[in-house]
């Protein structure tokens, strides 16, 4: 198979499972992408070259042996929020992060389904903010336009997978940091029920708004990479029940009920849906419709939703930041997210949380109508690099909310959502759709995904190449 660029999830698995690639080719290929692009995408804040090909090596032996595991020697890679072994976890933040003892369960449950993790990517500083740009680490760039941002927080997941520097990547979602960056990077991405892939060692991140989550070319290979990362700790608060998300891809979700959602939600300050970002979820929505879908206008009954997600936000913004060894370092943001999420931390943040079974009946209702809500991922293409680099606080607010204000009411919920490519707008830069669900309803939101998929075939659309072509040898 050729090298230049990484296969996808499942066919790399086969190959390997076949005995027509090695684990070590692949990985020092991944290897090889990384360090030829690092310079123009900038996806990776920890390479782990030395560790990954002895992985590999291992991974080699046992394929020779006749062991098959779901993803056998095939390398990914994670978000840098995500422990590993002999890692630091700096999640974007400056500051000497010491090494970590043991894998996080979810890179304990990738190691056991056999893949080998080349690396942790970049993300913004605590996961905050839908760029992944800091001076912990510089500017993460978006492959299908190297002066826009790939989004966040899980832009270093994405910007690796559409690149094809690895077949798919572990990102986490607390506001829509897989879905946006899934979106501007022309990804299916993967936001589960909370607690299906373990957040462990944080029982709860960020107050049970953030959950792991999976970023991939096709539906078929964020599905596989989701049901090999599944699964609890122990001690996990939110344990839902085992699903075999891989085996919807090819099932026919049935006719469904689909509620066309254009509107924002409750936001505290204006946001307007960019129209060309609107033609293109209207466009979605008339495929659907012609593949005998009912679809119509509504807009689940949010209220004022957002009054449940701040103080939860920030309180976990404080308890992460009394975890980091210099706070000193941190930006000025940071802080005043802190500062407020200690405020919050109190009545407020116990109000938060009790309401959400409230809203739990009150939007769950929604879905005695509906089936399926499609709506606008962003309400804008891109963000340019630097955009909301030297804002304020509240100026960086405003703008994030302006241009990302559909994802982060299933963070409150904790109900699954999928990204999917809804096409390009001017400038070629690529926008997304969101199919969310009620509780429990990856299978049917994956079924949907994958029957879009084959109408479009978004996967045959891929980015410049940004690994330098070889030089000729010498004479």
């Amino acid at each position: 198979m050729p090298l230049d660029r990484a296969a996808g999830l499942a066919e790399t698995a086969r190959l390997l499972a076949a005995g027509e690639v090695s684990s070590r080719a692949l990985v020092e290929a991944a290897l090889a992408r990384i360090e030829a692009t690092q310079g123009t995408l900038n996806a990776f804040r920890v390479v782990r070259a030395e560790a990954a090909l002895a992985e590999a090596g291992a991974a080699d032996r046992d394929l020779a042996d006749g062991v098959r595991k779901p993803l056998l020697g095939v390398p990914v890679a994670v978000k840098d929020d995500m422990d590993v072994a002999g890692e630091p976890t700096a999640f974007g933040c400056p500051g000497a992060f010491p090494a970590v003892a043991e894998d996080g369960e979810a890179v304990r449950r990738l190691r056991a389904a056999g893949a080998v993790i080349v690396g942790k990517t970049n993300t913004c500083e605590l996961g905050q903010w839908p760029f992944t740009e800091g001076p912990a680490f510089g500017d993460t760039r978006n492959p299908w336009d190297t002066g826009r941002t790939p989004g966040g927080s899980s832009g270093g997941s994405a910007a690796a997978v559409a690149a094809g520097i690895v077949p798919a990547a572990l990102g986490s979602d607390g506001a829509g940091s897989v879905r946006i960056p899934a979106a501007w990077t022309h990804l299916v991405g993967i936001k589960p029920q909370r607690g299906r892939i373990s957040t462990w060692p944080h029982g709860e991140s960020f107050q049970g708004i953030t959950v792991n989550g999976t970023l991939a070319r096709t539906v078929a290979d964020a599905a596989l990479l989701l049901d090999a990362a599944a699964g609890n700790h122990p001690r996990d608060p939110h344990r839902p029940p085992a699903l075999d998300v891989s085996a919807a891809v090819g099932r026919d979700p049935g006719r469904l009920r689909i509620a066309l959602s254009l509107n924002p939600p409750f936001t505290a300050v204006p946001a307007r849906l960019d129209p060309e970002v609107r033609a293109r979820v209207v466009e979605l929505a008339g495929l659907l419709a012609a593949s005998g879908h009912h679809v119509e206008e509504a807009d689940p009954p949010y209220g004022q939703i957002g009054l449940t997600f701040v103080p939860r936000a920030t309180a976990g913004i404080a308890e992460r930041v009394r975890g980091t060894p210099e706070p000193a370092l941190l930006d000025r943001r940071t802080h005043a997210a802190a500062r407020l999420g200690r405020l919050l931390g109190g009545p407020p943040l116990r109000i938060a949380r009790r309401a959400e079974a409230l809203l739990h009946r009150r939007i769950g209702a929604f879905f005695d109508t509906y089936d399926v809500v499609l709506a606008p991922t962003t309400a804008a293409p891109p963000l340019r690099i630097g955009a909301l680099r030297d804002l304020g606080g509240l100026a960086t607010d405003r703008a994030m909310i302006a241009a990302c204000p559909y994802a982060w009411p299933w963070n409150v919920l904790g109900w699954p959502g999928v990204n999917v490519p809804a096409g390009f707008v001017s400038g070629g830069l690529p926008v997304g759709a969101q199919l969310l669900g009620p509780a429990h309803s990856e299978p049917l939101l994956v079924s949907l995904a994958a029957r879009l998929e084959e109408e479009s075939r978004w996967f045959e659309h891929r980015p410049p190449d940004h690994t330098p072509a070889p030089r000729p040898a010498a004479p």
